[in-house]
């Protein structure tokens, strides 16, 4: 379990580097990139993973940061997606959800490191 976890927690990491480096990347144009997309599924898929992984064995996660966690998870995966809609329609992203998406990563990972 060790190392399905430390896996798991090596390929969260690569999420939101894509979606805070994508959005760094392009903080003088905003847009919404497809590895922001990516980054964004990665996210949440594996920290749901590495929560179930917790639960399972002798690991007791502090539920209030992970629910925190999880909805500004879901918050910048639905940014991305509308991001990428309008990126595939061949309209214009707003800042305001470019900005979102990064943003939102940032506080995300800001939670991460800084609530013990």
């Amino acid at each position: 379990m060790t190392i399905l976890l430390s896996l798991l927690i090596f390929v969260h990491i690569l999420g939101a580097a894509a979606i805070f480096g994508g959005w760094l990347a392009n903080f003088k144009t905003p847009t919404v990139s497809v590895w922001q997309w990516y980054g964004a599924i990665v996210q949440l898929v594996t920290g749901l993973a590495m929560v179930g992984i917790l639960e399972a064995g002798d690991g007791s996660p502090n539920h209030m940061k992970i629910g925190i966690k999880t909805l500004i998870a879901i918050i910048i995966l639905v940014a991305a997606f509308i991001g990428r809609k309008k990126m595939k329609n061949g309209e214009e992203v707003s800042t305001g959800i470019a900005h979102a998406v990064g943003g939102t990563a940032f506080i995300n990972i800001a939670i991460a490191v800084l609530w013990s």
